[in-house]
């Protein structure tokens, strides 16, 4: 064991666990004022249940011992069983095997909490906690097996995805379009603007995404090592790429650049080099940040705006369609000349890992809707997902948690 990549995977296994509060301060700035500590508070109870599920099962069916089909693990680490202080050389040599683990949990932790966007300010707390088990069980961990676990059959043909662009973003993103559709909008939604309430919350909850963000790929590398260091500033210029280029759109459409775009722009190109940051330079990956400013602008501000869908915090708009482009991306840019143990991309001589690339988003887009309905419509039928008219229009602080974030004192 190396005691510096140790060291190094702990604390980027912390960065990303203060991403999710960090998720929480930024949805819970975008609500309105009577929805705030209802967003705080899913993505808290997330922290507390998926850490508990991961431990149970959850690690196994993703990183166990293939069941020999390549599509999900067995349960032969359940309760953690067999996994312990000892290195595992099937994940990682260098640290220990409980490292890895509390690092890959930190992944579990923050997906399903970026769904929680899409069906803000509408949705009942206990369906809510519910799906949230069920979504992690049967969509979260069979993509994540298919991708990086050994024997996985995506792994097997030589996917690519360094840091969770598939697995995380685009499995959360996709999954997030249909529970929005199927919960229906907002009231009001048609007749009024919903505008954030506390954008300061929101660049709070932005900054604090940005900075777990580098634990998020860099400690994906799973070592203090060169590798990690080409990770940390792919993923840097390419945030700054894309938050700079929403800006610049802002101003030629609008007028005047935002902070909301400025920030949102940034989680975009943190999206899209997620599943590249390993894999490319860095020239390329500021192409990829300035791209994926574009297409989720299009996205957020045309595409939904002209479907009359009700995403509430655009989660399908910048996680679905960024961990999209990142993954077709990753086909197009990597290089061997960066990582010797990925691939040449297209633009670089090979066209089989762009296929392949294509292939695994088709495969995972197409799962993660399917279930993602099967579930959705499962708990509607068992206990309603949706809570009724009146307390939404009371707002869920109150109705789903008897609290509220500002209390006026006379």
């Amino acid at each position: 064991m190396n005691p510096g990549d140790t060291a190094w995977v702990l604390v980027s296994a912390a960065l990303v666990f203060i991403m999710t509060p960090g998720l929480a301060f930024f949805y819970g700035g975008m609500v309105r004022r009577k929805n705030v500590l209802s967003a705080l508070m899913q993505c808290f109870i997330i922290m507390c249940v998926i850490s508990i599920q991961w431990v149970l099962y959850g690690y196994s069916l993703t990183f166990g011992p293939d069941t020999g089909s390549g599509i999900i693990g067995g349960l032969d680490w359940a309760g953690l069983r067999g996994v312990g202080g000892q290195p595992n050389a099937d994940y990682a040599a260098t640290i220990p095997h409980y490292v890895f683990m509390i690092f890959q949990a930190m992944f579990a932790i923050i997906t399903p909490a970026l769904i929680i966007g899409t069906f803000a300010e509408r949705i009942k707390f206990s369906s809510f906690v519910i799906l949230t088990v069920l979504w992690a069980t049967f969509v979260y961990n069979p993509i994540g097996h298919w991708v990086w676990g050994m024997g996985g059959w995506l792994r097997n043909l030589g996917a690519l995805d360094f840091a969770g662009g598939i697995v995380v973003h685009t499995s959360s993103g996709v999954s997030a379009l249909v529970m929005a559709l199927l919960i229906g909008k907002r009231i009001g939604y048609e007749k009024r603007a919903f505008t954030p309430h506390n954008l300061t919350l929101t660049v709070l909850g932005g900054a604090m995404l940005w900075f777990g963000w580098f634990g998020f790929n860099a400690g994906s590398a799973l070592g203090a090592n060169e590798l990690a260091a080409t990770a940390f500033v792919t993923t840097n210029t390419a945030a700054a790429a894309a938050g700079l280029t929403w800006a610049l759109i802002e101003w030629q459409q609008h007028g005047a650049p935002t902070v909301l775009g400025v920030v949102t722009g940034a989680v975009a190109g943190l999206v899209a080099i997620t599943p590249a940051c390993g894999f490319v330079n860095p020239m390329n990956a500021m192409i990829i940040g300035i791209l994926v400013s574009v297409f989720c602008y299009i996205a957020v501000a045309r595409v939904k705006t002209k479907l009359g869908y009700d995403d509430s915090l655009d989660v399908f708009g910048i996680h679905g369609v960024g961990g999209i482009w990142g993954t077709i991306a990753t086909g197009l840019f990597a290089e061997k000349a960066v990582n010797e143990a990925g691939a040449n991309g297209l633009l670089f001589g090979n066209v089989q890992l762009f296929l392949v690339q294509l292939l695994l988003v088709v495969v995972a887009v197409a799962y993660a809707v399917a279930m993602t309905w099967i579930l959705f419509k499962f708990v509607d039928a068992l206990m309603c997902m949706r809570v009724e008219k009146d307390k939404e229009i009371i707002g869920l602080d109150l109705t789903q948690h008897n609290e509220s974030a500002y209390t006026v004192i006379e």
